[in-house]
């Protein structure tokens, strides 16, 4: 008994015995068939099965024809969904085949169809798909870093024009608030908005969702901040800016 393949064939011709033939020597040879015997059919059991990706089809049909219902599978499978088509034709009129390979049709054979040949050709259609499927999910798979990269650098662009800033001290000391040491004065408001959390012993994870921001960025505005103020590691940080640890800090700031 063969090992079936996972990937179903629509067949579809207005000539019954055509479809069954081809059918029941596709399933002998591994193919789970579905078998149709116009374009309407076709179009509605390739509508609701998503499982089948390829389908062989008459070029001459009433109704939709073959390449006319080729493009309507193509509306309905939209860009998520991949197939491919092959078309029989008793005419293999030039024309007919320039039009069918204009609308994506992969390949065609004429009747009376030599049905191992055919075989091939869905074996082919067979390995095509494989790649695809593969280079979408790759394509999936890059999308998906892109997109956290354009959301990391969209978080640094927002400090971007804040960067030649000078913090400016909290208070006086008088003014009974604590005041941001100088060596903080480098950073951007975003980077003292981290090291203030940091400070506070808050995780990388609890500072991104409190800033709206990833974790990657949170770690990226924590490395920036321990080079601008030349410290070694949070513990340094978070005395540094402690209100409650001025002899500690007067010691981790005297560079």
């Amino acid at each position: 008994m063969n090992k079936y393949s996972a990937v179903k064939v629509l067949v579809v011709d207005d000539q019954p015995l055509i479809v069954d033939e081809i059918s029941e020597f596709l399933e002998g040879s591994g193919y789970h068939c579905v078998p149709c015997y116009s374009s309407r059919e076709a179009l509605e059991r390739f509508r609701d099965d998503s499982s089948v990706a390829i389908v062989l089809c008459d070029l001459d049909m009433p109704g939709l024809n073959g390449i006319e219902l080729v493009e309507a599978m193509k509306l309905l499978a939209g860009k998520k969904r991949i197939f491919e088509s092959i078309m029989l034709t008793g005419k293999a009129e030039k024309q007919d085949v320039i039009k069918a390979l204009r609308a994506g049709i992969a390949d065609y054979y004429q009747k009376p169809v030599d049905l191992n040949e055919l075989l091939q050709g869905v074996q082919r259609q067979e390995e095509s798909l494989e790649e695809r499927v593969k280079n979408v999910q790759h394509l999936g798979h890059l999308n998906d870093k892109l997109q956290f990269l354009a959301a990391s650098i969209d978080d640094l662009c927002q400090d971007l024009d804040k960067s030649r800033q000078i913090v400016q001290p909290a208070a006086a000391e008088g003014d009974g608030e604590f005041q941001i040491p100088a060596i903080f004065e480098p950073l951007s408001p975003r980077q003292l908005d981290v090291a203030k959390l940091v400070s506070k012993g808050q995780t990388n994870y609890q500072i991104a969702c409190e800033l709206g921001i990833t974790e990657n960025t949170v770690k990226l505005y924590v490395s920036q901040v321990l080079r601008l103020t030349h410290m070694h590691n949070r513990t340094q940080l978070a005395l540094a800016l402690s209100p409650n640890n001025a002899a500690a800090r007067g010691r981790v700031t005297a560079h």
